[in-house]
């Protein structure tokens, strides 16, 4: 008789926790279907802004062929390129907008997202004076970038240098991208 009631109770926790996670994965497909196309709209216009802040009037999404696998997207106008690249910073992925000019220099850099360490390769996204300093000075360089640590000419962030290499390297692969495309 014991033995016939610990199954009847052992049965009646797992139907229970059956209801319980089949409401609770019902209500999270509700929230996500609610939410996914407000996110998707906010990255579409996040995108958009690092477009136009890195290619005067914007550009159409164009196809591309990429040796790196860093190259997301490339859109395309009379005034250059945008190239979204995604490089792998320390905290992880870098997701940055290269402009680059019919004639292959860098015209602005925007970083779109990333997970970088606040205060420290953070600073490469910020919308403060060094972040702006960081990112302004590839403006007007083409060929291939490196930081000074290894024998280039870009300054890396002080206390940030993988998140600055980082950054380096992705807009290499911008500039060999619209390379190719010319």
């Amino acid at each position: 008789m014991k033995n016939g009631s610990t199954v009847r109770y052992v049965l009646r926790l797992a139907v229970t926790l059956l209801l319980i996670t089949s409401v609770t994965g019902a209500l999270l497909a509700a929230v996500n279907g609610i939410t996914a196309p407000i996110i998707d709209s906010a990255a579409q216009a996040k995108t958009q802004a690092a477009v136009a802040a890195v290619l005067p009037g914007g550009g159409a999404e164009i196809s591309f062929t990429d040796d790196t696998g860093m190259v997301q997207k490339v859109y395309a106008s009379q005034a250059g390129y945008a190239v979204q690249v995604r490089a792998d910073g320390f905290n992880g992925p870098v997701v940055m907008m290269v402009g680059v000019s019919p004639e292959g220099t860098v015209l602005a850099v925007s970083i779109v997202s990333h997970s970088e360490t606040p205060n420290l390769g953070a600073v490469a996204g910020d919308d403060s004076a060094q972040g702006r300093a960081f990112r302004d000075q590839y403006t007007g360089m083409s060929g291939t970038l490196a930081v000074t640590k290894d024998g280039g000419q870009v300054d890396a962030i002080t206390g940030a240098t993988i998140t600055s290499r980082a950054v380096t390297e992705g807009i290499n692969a911008g500039l060999a991208c619209v390379a190719g495309l010319g």
